[in-house]
């Protein structure tokens, strides 16, 4: 990566030298803003993979050679978006979907009492199918692409609770079946990180209340017409690219959507 640097590098450029080049262009990005890019090409090309340590701060200055105090800058921006975490007296590494505090960043439904727990899974549906048109605009593939698609129900301490479908690109998750998902005893964005290279790194959601269909409340013990809360969620990966559609449907009377705005 260090060659991506010189790369950018002139010698006519303002800040030669650096390591980096300083672009003067409209499209100007501070310093600590190139080296964040830098080491995002190096997370998203696998250098780096997920629960590994990443090089110090003082290493990384010097392969950019630029200032311990712009990576340190580059660091903070990696570790809010939870692209890496820092460890007291440990150093940086590359975050992963293992981790406990991982699990419950991208599912957001909480008890109203209690801590939060792990769900229990049943899968009810696992195919390969062409894309429909939504969920191949979602995905940016064409319309009738192969997609895998699962459904599912999670249940918290015996109680079912949501009711999820997930498209995911059939090119990215060859391989992917119902039985893998069966006896894979982790996070789902676990497996997909593990064994298929992709890491979710943000979403965007939807948020609306909906009634219970028949078939919904058989499947979530609930009565047809109880009101639920229906969420849809893209989820991207490195480059902003789509790499799953999921539409969940919630059961709120033992819980609640929670989030953090900052």
């Amino acid at each position: 990566m260090s060659s991506a640097a010189s790369n950018q590098s002139s010698s006519n450029a303002p800040g030669a030298g650096s390591g980096v080049a300083v672009n003067a262009s409209p499209t100007f990005s501070p310093l600590y803003q190139q080296i964040k890019a830098l080491i995002t090409q190096s997370l998203q090309s696998g250098e780096w993979k997920p629960g590994e340590l990443i090089p110090s701060e003082v290493e990384l200055a010097a392969r950019f050679k630029v200032s311990q105090g712009t990576v340190r800058k580059a660091i903070d921006e990696l570790s809010a978006e939870n692209l890496v975490v820092r460890r007291q007296g440990k150093g940086t590494f590359v975050a992963t979907h293992h981790e406990e505090r991982a699990h419950y960043r991208f599912l957001r439904l909480m008890p109203d009492v209690g801590e939060a727990h792990q769900a229990d899974n049943r899968i009810i549906e696992v195919k390969r199918m062409r894309a429909p048109a939504e969920v191949a605009r979602l995905l940016d593939v064409k319309s009738g692409d192969s997609v895998i698609f699962i459904r599912r129900v999670q249940s918290f301490e015996g109680v079912p609770t949501i009711l999820e479908e997930l498209w995911l690109p059939g090119a990215l998750f060859r391989g992917l079946t119902a039985e893998r998902l069966v006896e894979y005893k982790g996070p789902m964005y676990g497996l997909f990180e593990t064994e298929f290279g992709t890491r979710m790194i943000r979403a965007t959601e939807r948020v609306k209340a909906v009634l219970a269909e028949p078939q919904v409340s058989e499947l979530l013990d609930v009565l047809p017409g109880t009101p639920l809360l229906s969420l849809e969620r893209v989820s991207f990966t490195y480059g902003d690219k789509p790499v799953e559609v999921r539409r969940g449907l919630y059961r709120t009377d033992r819980h609640h959507y929670h989030n953090e705005l900052s």
